[in-house]
């Protein structure tokens, strides 16, 4: 098998690009998926993540200035932002499955790793692949398109999708299309960009390449599938249509037709009193946090043929994963013994990630245990007063707080968040957050980061967390814990 960085005459110069590490111009940066990947593989290179990404539209818009704009400017820029982010239709005949992979693999160094994590995109994962000192192979990747489309009119974008998506489905026999419209938490960007998840159903071959050369012989594969899955409509063969997202709302709330709804609708200038919905054909894997399981098969096939172990480790909602990754690293601090922080151990200082927020690099420099919470919702935050109210209080508590430029159903106040950092028996703090824009508070990207690094705290970087550590740690684990390991 020839090497990740060779090539031969059949491949394009997009191809060549992404194996030198340039990203294919259709993958969105700003994502889950991508900011994850980036995090992961800078730490895994001894970076952190400056400035919690790449974020152009930002600066274009004035960086600090945006976030002192009035709610309906703010609006405004994050559609004007997300279009400048997407590309043209036309790019779906650019589309492949092996290029993307490529990139993805360009990100990490090339050395033998004892294990690889493959599979859901989850901010908790990220701290979980890093104390492991692992790479991960995200399932999903996203990919916007440009188009104008009434937000409320959902079978409307799902038809004109319908038919812009046959040539990247034609061309790509081993990625699934779930296609998310969430006119409530994405609404400023809805009305202008179209959001394509790509899920793979097969590892290809570029995955497995890397996986030969690169893992220990014997290693261990962790599937990571989170099974949450959402109410959608199959618009054709490997083509899923789903309206809403993760939050506070459940599926079948975006087809309730409620004052609520009808209010909100009104609020934002709308002609609707309620969302025009396609009928849903099932429960299907959520868009950007469900696990397809038809990558599993493969995956287990190939550990066969090569050696490797493969675990599962299966969770309902993404949050859940939280809690256990946040116990790992109090277990750890305990067992590295590092000294206090102003009288402060490591264990006992809490960091709370929103979203994409998230800086794997400096959690470990600054001792903070890390806790990744989905969005910025009720739901979200109500799980992670369910993990304060089960676990020894923390003396320390900060967060920061992911701004998306509009109010919508379902989403926490910065009152309830506040309530959070009320729980610390010392200290709680915002980081990077302006309590007066928030959530059009949208120059929190940069903020979070260059904020971060102000806290106290400085410790040397840990040698990885070996598989046996792991296990000693999950051995001691309550057996009621929400996440399940399985061989």
């Amino acid at each position: 098998m020839k090497s990740s960085s060779s090539l031969t005459i059949g491949e394009t110069v997009g191809d060549i690009l992404a194996a030198f590490g340039r990203k294919p111009g259709y993958i969105i940066d700003l994502d889950s998926a991508t900011t994850e990947l980036h995090a992961v593989a800078n730490y895994l290179h001894d970076k952190d993540l400056p400035s919690g990404g790449l974020v152009p539209p930002l600066k274009a818009l004035g960086g600090e200035a945006v976030s002192q704009l009035p709610n309906s400017a703010v609006e405004i820029a994050s559609t004007w932002a997300g279009w400048m982010n997407a590309a043209s239709p036309d790019v779906l005949n650019k589309v492949r499955a092996e290029t993307m992979s490529r990139w993805v693999l360009s990100q990490y160094p090339r050395r033998r790793y004892p294990a690889v994590m493959i599979g859901s995109s989850n901010g908790a994962a990220v701290h979980l692949c890093t104390a492991l000192g692992i790479p991960w192979l995200p399932q999903t990747l996203l990919l916007c398109l440009r188009h104008t489309h009434d937000p409320d009119d959902p079978k409307q974008v799902m038809e004109w999708a319908k038919v812009a998506a046959r040539p990247l489905l034609h061309n790509n026999p081993d990625l699934c299309l779930y296609q998310m419209h969430d006119p409530n938490q994405d609404r400023v960007k809805v009305p202008r960009v179209a959001y394509f998840r790509l899920k793979r159903t097969r590892l290809g071959e570029r995955y497995k390449q890397f996986l030969i050369e690169n893992l220990e012989p014997g290693a261990t594969i962790f599937l990571l599938e989170c099974q949450y899955t959402w109410l959608a409509t199959q618009v054709g063969d490997r083509h899923f249509f789903q309206v809403g997202g993760a939050g506070y709302l459940s599926p079948e709330d975006y087809f309730d037709r409620s004052p609520q709804i009808a209010e909100f609708l009104k609020q934002h200038n709308s002609t609707h009193q309620y969302w025009e919905l396609p009928t849903p054909d099932g429960w299907f894997p959520e868009s950007e946090w469900g696990f397809d399981p038809a990558l599993r098969q493969d995956v287990e096939e190939f550990a066969r043929q090569q050696g490797y172990r493969v675990r599962r480790i299966a969770f309902e909602y993404p949050q859940e994963l939280s809690s256990l990754v946040s116990d790992l690293y109090r277990w750890w601090y305990q067992q590295r013994n590092l000294p206090d922080t102003g009288n402060v151990s490591p264990e006992n200082r809490l960091l709370v990630e929103s979203f994409v927020y998230q800086q794997p690099w400096w959690v470990l420099r600054l001792g903070l245990v890390p806790y990744w919470s989905t969005f910025n919702d009720r739901r979200s935050v109500h799980q992670l007063h369910d993990y304060l109210d089960q676990t020894k209080p923390f003396d320390e508590i900060y967060m920061n707080l992911f701004s998306n430029g509009i109010c919508g159903l379902g989403q926490a106040t910065i009152e309830e968040w506040r309530s959070t950092l009320d729980r610390a028996r010392k200290r709680g703090q915002f980081v990077g957050v302006n309590e007066q824009t928030y959530p059009g508070d949208l120059a929190s990207f940069t903020r979070h980061y260059s904020e971060l690094k102000k806290l106290n705290g400085h410790y040397p970087m840990p040698e990885p967390l070996t598989l046996d550590q792991l296990n000693t740690f999950l051995a001691q684990t309550s057996s009621d814990c929400a996440v399940h390991w399985s061989d």
